[in-house]
């Protein structure tokens, strides 16, 4: 008898847990694809004592891998390609702000090059990356 009754009971109130779980799940998938889309490449970067904070959604990243790869935000480009969608970029925005990431085993020659580039271009919102110092 107690088991016809608790079939026949309406159940008036809504389970919220599997949707709590839903909740926290695209929150996860948010944040990881938020992280995930921060320009450039990962790099070993040189320590310095103090690191200025460039975050500018238009700021354009040059990576440079220990390798001598060189690479605008995530796409690797030879030097002539840098210089050629820098030019478009740095028509569109007057100010383009760009920053070098350069690997700290990176050949100084590698970096040369791209700052020579930024000279010739007249980018003159130029930033180096660094980590910051840990004593």
């Amino acid at each position: 008898m107690r088991k016809e009754l608790y079939d026949q009971k309406i159940f008036d109130d809504l389970n919220v847990t599997p949707l709590l779980d839903l909740a926290w799940t695209l929150l996860i998938v948010f944040i990881i694809a938020v992280t995930a889309t921060i320009q450039g490449i990962k790099v070993n970067l040189p320590k310095a004592s103090t690191t200025p904070s460039l975050n500018k959604p238009s700021t354009k990243a040059i990576s440079i891998r220990n390798d001598g790869q060189i690479y605008l935000d995530t796409f690797p480009v030879t030097l002539k390609e840098l210089e050629a969608m820098l030019r478009q970029y740095k028509a569109a925005d007057p100010n383009l702000p760009v920053v070098v990431k350069g690997d700290a085993k990176v050949y100084y020659e590698s970096v040369i090059e791209v700052l020579d580039l930024m000279q010739k271009l007249d980018i003159t919102q130029l930033g180096l990356v660094t980590q910051k110092l840990v004593k």
